[in-house]
């Protein structure tokens, strides 16, 4: 074969692995993959263990301590967990 023919060839292929693709549409290929790789160590996880803790006043201090639920919710919260099997006082 020729070299030129090879070398040719060679630096066709070599241009070939290079896409180029409207910014938009990387962004959404990076979303989407990242969401997959979120989703899939979610999965794995042991999502139906129990939670860390049995205590009803230790998950609600947690999430009053957040700052991001009103006290109606927070006393929903509670009124909820008193009511689960799961959950002690």
């Amino acid at each position: 074969m020729d070299v030129t023919f090879m070398s040719h060839i060679i630096e066709k292929k070599r241009r070939a692995s290079v896409v180029t693709i409207p910014q938009e549409e990387y962004e959404a290929m990076v979303d989407s993959r990242l969401r997959y790789a979120y989703l899939r160590q979610i999965i794995e996880e042991d999502i139906f263990g129990p939670p860390p803790t049995r205590k009803s006043k230790e998950v609600v201090d947690a999430f009053r301590k957040t700052k991001r639920y009103s006290g109606a919710f927070l006393e929903s919260l509670a009124k909820g967990l008193k009511r689960s099997s799961h959950f002690t006082a």
